[in-house]
């Protein structure tokens, strides 16, 4: 979900005797800080958002095609330079063991790790990890100076290599130089070119570095529902990490307080939110910690500020140490000193075996973190990753613990203690799960080490088609077809755009592409009954059109529901006097019900939909006091919709009257099913006032003022289209005397590109 305030940090580095360099003397928001427009309102609808990381911003410009520069890289060569920097060393940042192995696979899993299914933001897809806020936060101390290391290889490769793939690719290296066999690996990802400040990281406001330290991990944020082990213990919507500041879970426990079963419950909360399973959640822990070290050497209090905030001659690299070398046997990172296993670079069983062999007492690392150490001090030492022939006791985290003493968790360990094969192989695939989850179908994925493999139901596969896709005069015979069988044209329209508008930009999921709109999950949701016996009549029409073999050419399901809906929009259009063709792309396939991951596209299910005017009937206890609109403006954004296609977009839906349930919301016409401009030429007019239906100001009456006639009724989703100053500038073009013919326009644009939003097949 996106921000819906704008709370700020302290980034002021320098004296300016408490006044505003730019003049005056006005302090607000953040100390120190002129307000900002968030400051002064912090309810505005932030409309802005859904042009976060415009073209402009893009140096590469907009006709650059990073899947050819990518393509032409010879990556055996690209993973062997890697691999050699990795067996390396530098003086002013050295490697652990003489292998940047285990700090590389650590920088890999936090950029993948910020991923969640509730809303498939985060993750490693754009290399986020090298911006504020996740730059600083305190569970990424140190991967500044992971990714300063890659610079020399990101520099000859230039723009034909992302960052988002370098840190995924020298993960999956990293793992190989130390003995594991990776499950392959996929390129593919862009980067973004500006900081995100519109998702939703949670509710905690903080004032700079103390959220930033293991301080601010002990108080319990504000995410959680009830106490660790209560019946109603659960972590807010859509977020996925316990804490602020972190990627997953704190390593010492719920409160700081090294509870090993709170810690089970937390993690598994926490994973699931990420979409991993518990035997997913296992072979990562473990396969994680079977390499390297943790770095608690310095108290927290004595390190520097965290990148966003460093001082400027660090040139973006934070948390200085004072201490000793500042690095090296003197490194501070999370607060736990030391090795899981007695040898953290070679890839083996040494993580679990020792877990379960022997006994842990809690015990306090230099910096004062919680952690554990074996009871029998005979057990095996890990070297020092760097001074030469000392040895030190294993380290093992409450979150290590809890693998332990959870008993579904624990079943997942013995598995793979009695069956090394089996835990090699769940970690590899959680691994490739792990990096690839953001990137959306494989049409998408590039390299020579891309899986194309069925087998993996979380990349929501759709088999290839066994048959030609179908041409101009088919597509001319169906739109005949759909449009002679009876179904009203709001109908149509309704379906096409209930199929593809589950589409998520942030990790590619969803859409028209596979037509699982006729499969379960989203055949039994509410918001979708009014498709059900619209594609009972088009399935009609398919299979009469398949059955007549139009040599060799057929058509799908999914191609038939965006064709209806277009079809429905050119009749339409002609209706209100504006002759257009309405762009269709054949080529969508079918999925099957098998090849659908039935919980995992729950999470797509709409709690609010303001295109289709739906509320969850749980919505006011769901959406955590989220208004309607402000999901309406999310949902705008995973669509990738500019706020001109947003107004647009919703004009059109409600001219065809694509209500979930057919209700008179927002209808502002006597000519349903006719594409005009109506709908804006009643929000602007001042021929109506507008009135409250209830209580809360969630229903509205459009009342003539001359008659006192209720006219109209609204919803907030329908008025915030003449209520804020941004949308309602929009929407006076479309209600202008020359505005018609380009609202028609404007939003057979803005439908065309959602229907294509996922189809990555024909895109570059």
């Amino acid at each position: 979900m996106m921000h819906i305030t704008n709370d700020k940090t302290d980034t002021t580095t320098f004296e300016m005797g408490g006044k505003c360099p730019f003049g005056g003397d006005r302090i607000g928001g953040a100390e120190g800080a002129s307000p900002t427009l968030s400051d002064w309102y912090p309810n505005r609808l932030r409309v802005e958002l859904l042009h976060h990381n415009a073209p402009g911003a893009n140096p590469l410009g907009e006709d650059f095609n990073y899947a050819e520069a990518f393509n032409a890289i010879d990556l055996e060569a690209l993973k062997q330079e890697i691999k050699g920097f990795l067996t390396s060393s530098v003086d002013w940042w050295p490697s652990d063991y003489h292998n940047y192995g285990p700090q590389m696979v650590r920088m890999a899993w936090h950029s993948a790790g910020t991923y969640r299914i509730a809303d498939g933001r985060g993750g490693a897809g754009e290399a986020l990890q090298r911006f504020a806020p996740i730059s600083s936060w305190w569970d990424n101390g140190n991967t500044d100076k992971s990714r300063r290391l890659l610079w020399p290889i990101k520099q000859k490769y230039g723009s034909a290599l992302s960052w988002a793939d370098l840190i995924v690719l020298t993960g999956n290296c990293a793992l190989e130089v130390m003995g594991f066999p990776t499950y392959g690996f996929a390129g593919g990802r862009h980067d973004a070119w500006e900081a995100d400040d519109s998702t939703y990281w949670g509710p905690e406001v903080w004032d700079g570095k103390k959220v930033n330290t293991p301080d601010s991990m002990v108080t319990r944020d504000k995410r959680w529902r009830g106490q660790n082990g209560d019946a109603d213990y659960d972590l807010e919507n859509p977020l996925g990490a316990t804490h602020q500041s972190l990627i997953y879970v704190n390593p010492e426990g719920p409160y700081g307080k090294g509870d090993p079963l709170g810690s089970a419950r937390d993690i598994r909360i926490s994973f699931s939110r990420m979409a991993m399973n518990d035997e997913e959640t296992v072979a990562l822990i473990a396969g994680g910690h079977a390499f390297g070290k943790s770095h608690g050497m310095v108290p927290a209090a004595e390190i520097g500020a965290q990148p966003e905030i460093a001082p400027m001659e660090q040139m973006g690299l934070g948390w200085h140490n004072p201490r000793g070398k500042g690095n090296a046997e003197d490194t501070m990172t999370n607060g736990i000193e030391g090795s899981w296993t007695p040898n953290p670079t070679q890839w083996d069983n040494d993580y679990l075996i020792n877990l379960f062999k022997f006994d842990w007492e809690q015990t306090k690392s230099p910096a004062g973190a919680m952690q554990w150490t074996p009871v029998d001090k005979s057990a095996p030492k890990t070297p020092d990753a760097h001074i030469p022939g000392q040895m030190n006791a294993l380290m093992m985290m409450t979150t290590d613990i809890a693998l332990k003493e959870d008993p579904e968790y624990r079943k997942v360990c013995e598995k793979f203690l009695n069956d090394f094969d089996a835990f090699t192989q769940a970690f590899s695939k959680a691994w490739y799960k792990l990096t690839h989850r953001d990137m959306g179908p494989r049409e998408r994925y590039l390299g020579a080490e891309k899986r194309n493999e069925n087998d993996l139901l979380w990349q929501d596969p759709i088999p290839v088609a066994d048959y030609t896709v179908i041409e101009a005069a088919d597509i001319a015979a169906l739109k005949k077809s759909i449009m002679a069988a009876g179904i009203s044209g709001s109908d149509l329209v309704y379906t096409a755009f209930s199929a593809a508008v589950t589409h998520r930009s942030s990790d590619k999921r969803g859409g028209a592409n596979g037509g699982r709109l006729a499969l379960a999950p989203q055949k039994d949701w509410a918001v979708n009954r009014r498709t059900v016996p619209v594609i009972a009549a088009l399935r009609t029409i398919m299979d009469e059109f398949n059955g007549q073999q139009q040599g060799g050419r057929k058509v799908s399901l999914a191609d038939l529901i965006v064709l209806g809906g277009c079809a429905a929009l050119e009749k339409a259009a002609a209706d209100a006097g504006v002759a257009t063709e309405v762009p269709f792309t054949p080529g969508r396939r079918d999925t099957t019900q098998e090849l659908t991951d039935i919980e995992m596209f729950t999470w797509l299910k709409p709690v609010a939909d303001g295109f289709r005017n739906y509320l969850d009937k749980g919505f006011g206890e769901i959406s955590q006091d989220v208004s309607p609109e402000e999901m309406f403006l999310d949902k705008a954004q995973l669509l990738s919709l500019t706020s001109p296609e947003w107004v647009a977009l919703t004009g059109g839906l409600r001219a065809m009257n694509a209500n979930h349930d057919g209700s008179p919301y927002g209808i502002f016409t006597d000519r349903v099913g006719v594409l005009t401009n109506d709908f804006f030429t009643v929000l602007t007019s001042t021929d109506f006032d507008w009135k409250k239906a209830d209580a809360k100001g969630m229903t509205f009456s459009l009342d003539n003022r001359a008659t006192g006639e209720s006219r109209f009724v609204a919803t907030r989703s329908d008025l915030i289209f003449g209520s804020n100053g941004q949308l309602r500038a929009v929407a006076e073009v479309y209600a202008g005397s020359d505005g018609h013919k380009r609202f028609v326009k404007a939003f057979v644009k803005a439908w065309d590109k959602v229907m294509m939003l996922d189809r990555y097949d024909v895109k570059v």
